[in-house]
């Protein structure tokens, strides 16, 4: 097996790789790979591993060795997989290596804002308690989650691990149905239609993929459905929502609150909407919610077997 490694640096400089260079025998590490140094790079290659490297039809047929493609990650929509298909190259991805870092950040998302943490913060950083002739401040509405519901959007792996950590902060649980999936009841938690799940859920919650279904599946209409004092969380991607639905809503106070992880453009080197300085109770992370030392390293064990078997 020949194989290249197009942007290793993605997983940072203190995971061990020799899992992967066991299976492959020879390893060729690039920190990180433009768009016009893919073709190049993978000249010559049978195996090509990325993370967020784009591979198009156009690369696949200038590289007729080409077999196998290992995303050491879950989404795989920065590979044309039909293009891959057609040129028979196998695609595989990683998966089940993040729930409790992802579900731990998502709940940390939810603390953070229900609590309104980093106002309360800022305001004694301000010096407003210290002005106050109170002994506290309560200025910002706090959300006590006990008896609270929790919406799903995508309930594998992700979601099941959120599910797990709300439960223990005695939040009710609702699945949503998206099209072709059916209502009724998962692991003894209701699922309901999409419409319901918006204007029921007092925290909504997103753990899906992004396709052509799902891009922009939250938008102004589904916004103007939920309920004014909910919070609405996205660790999954950030094309998922409309972002600037979202910023208008939160100027609004259509809902109360929002926190992500994901931006349409990572990093977003122009611009987006919910950067802007007057978005009221708004976190936005640096897509780091599954960067734990411990989860990455599960990654290259996961690509070394992935590999073994292909």
């Amino acid at each position: 097996m020949k194989a290249v490694f197009l942007d290793a640096d993605t997983l940072g400089d203190d995971v061990d790789l020799s899992p992967i260079t066991d299976v492959t025998g020879d390893l060729v590490l690039h920190g990180h790979t433009g768009p016009d140094q893919v073709l190049e790079r993978i000249q010559g290659f049978d195996t090509v591993l990325v993370n967020k490297v784009v591979l198009t039809r156009a690369h696949f047929e200038a590289s007729p060795g080409l077999k196998t493609i290992a995303v050491v990650a879950t989404g795989i929509n920065n590979i044309d997989q039909q293009a891959a298909k057609e040129h028979g190259i196998r695609v595989m991805n990683v998966t089940n290596y993040g729930r409790s870092t992802v579900a731990q950040h998502t709940l940390a998302l939810i603390l953070a804002l229900a609590t309104r943490l980093i106002d309360y913060d800022r305001d004694v950083r301000a010096g407003r308690w210290a002005d106050s002739d109170m002994f506290c401040l309560m200025g910002h509405p706090i959300m006590e989650l006990e008896g609270r519901t929790l919406g799903l959007v995508g309930y594998g792996d992700l979601g099941r691990g959120v599910v797990e950590r709300a439960k223990a902060f005695g939040m009710n649980i609702l699945l949503g149905a998206r099209p072709g999936q059916s209502t009724g009841e998962r692991d003894g938690y209701p699922q309901v239609a999409m419409d319901e799940l918006l204007q029921r859920a007092d925290v909504l919650s997103l753990h899906c993929l992004l396709t052509e279904e799902t891009r922009h599946m939250i938008g102004e209409r589904e916004l103007a459905m939920m309920k004014p004092s909910a919070l609405l969380i996205n660790t999954s991607r950030g094309g998922l929502v409309d972002e600037q639905a979202l910023a208008d809503a939160l100027r609004k106070g259509t809902i109360a609150g929002a926190g992500f992880d994901v931006l349409t453009e990572e990093p977003p080197r122009n611009g987006n909407p919910l950067l802007a300085d007057d978005i009221p109770n708004l976190i936005v992370t640096p897509h780091s919610a599954w960067a734990s030392q411990e989860a990455r390293q599960r990654i290259v064990h996961i690509t070394a077997k992935n590999l073994a078997g292909a």
